[in-house]
């Protein structure tokens, strides 16, 4: 199983990026996909997270400004991040719960993608 994200880049205050995280690989099914974001010298924060039935859940620090969305079909997630602000500079990471098959019935576990840098310049 493997998470491939994309859509980092350096933009200005203000401005818009829309980041995109793909599962590939063999398994029976997604349960909550969502971002994370880790900046410099801090710890790990959730950016949004959304389950499998569409219900969503955001950090505080991106409330109105961050919209996340998935496809079930194409087992993507996504989050358009609008109003961008410096202190969202981060590097974002998706992350998803994933059930695989196994000899003995299904295991479920958090899988991570590989981080896409965001850079909002003032």
């Amino acid at each position: 199983v493997q998470l491939q994200a994309s859509g980092g880049g350096l933009v200005q205050a203000g401005e818009s990026l829309r980041l995109s995280c793909a599962a590939s690989g063999r398994f029976t099914s997604i349960d909550d996909m969502g971002w994370y974001r880790q900046a410099p010298g801090k710890e790990r924060e959730l950016v949004a997270v959304v389950s499998s039935a569409g219900s969503t859940n955001y950090g505080d620090s991106v409330k109105g400004r961050f919209t996340i969305s998935r496809d079930n079909a194409k087992q993507m997630v996504y989050v358009q991040m609008n109003s961008l602000k410096p202190e969202d500079t981060a590097v974002y990471y998706c992350n998803a719960r994933i059930t695989i098959p196994t000899i003995v019935g299904t295991l479920s576990d958090d899988y991570w993608g590989q981080g896409t840098q965001v850079t909002v310049s003032s």
